[in-house]
């Protein structure tokens, strides 16, 4: 069994593409209207783990207990350009072990984002 996809439902998938995409380097895999009201974008490499993100008229969904990380080459540089994208960082830097160091920012919806570096 290999895992395909974390879904996300969003307030906009506009925002959500700007944060994923253009802060933080994931690819547009693919985006197309589901339906009425309905529009879904796919973010990251075809043949890996994607981000399917999810804008539908009248559903919300609380995430809740729920995180998601990307791992970086380096933690600083990460951090500066979280913070010149005017990306909160909401707590961290920590490092629970000498070879891994993260802090958390929120997405758009509000989803906790790990960014971790390891090494």
């Amino acid at each position: 069994m290999k895992f395909c996809w974390t879904t996300i439902h969003v307030r906009s998938l506009e925002e959500s593409i700007r944060f994923y995409h253009e802060i933080i380097g994931l690819s547009i895999a693919n985006q197309f209207e589901a339906g009425p009201g309905m529009k879904i974008a796919m973010l990251g490499e075809p043949g890996g783990a994607l981000i399917e993100l999810i804008e539908q008229k009248g559903i919300t969904q609380e995430s809740k207990g729920l995180s998601i990380g990307f791992e970086v080459p380096s933690i600083d540089e990460a951090m500066e350009h979280l913070r010149q994208s005017q990306i909160e960082i909401k707590s961290g830097p920590f490092s629970p072990a000498p070879s891994t160091t993260f802090f958390f920012v929120e997405d758009p919806n509000g989803l906790e984002v790990q960014i971790v570096q390891h090494g």
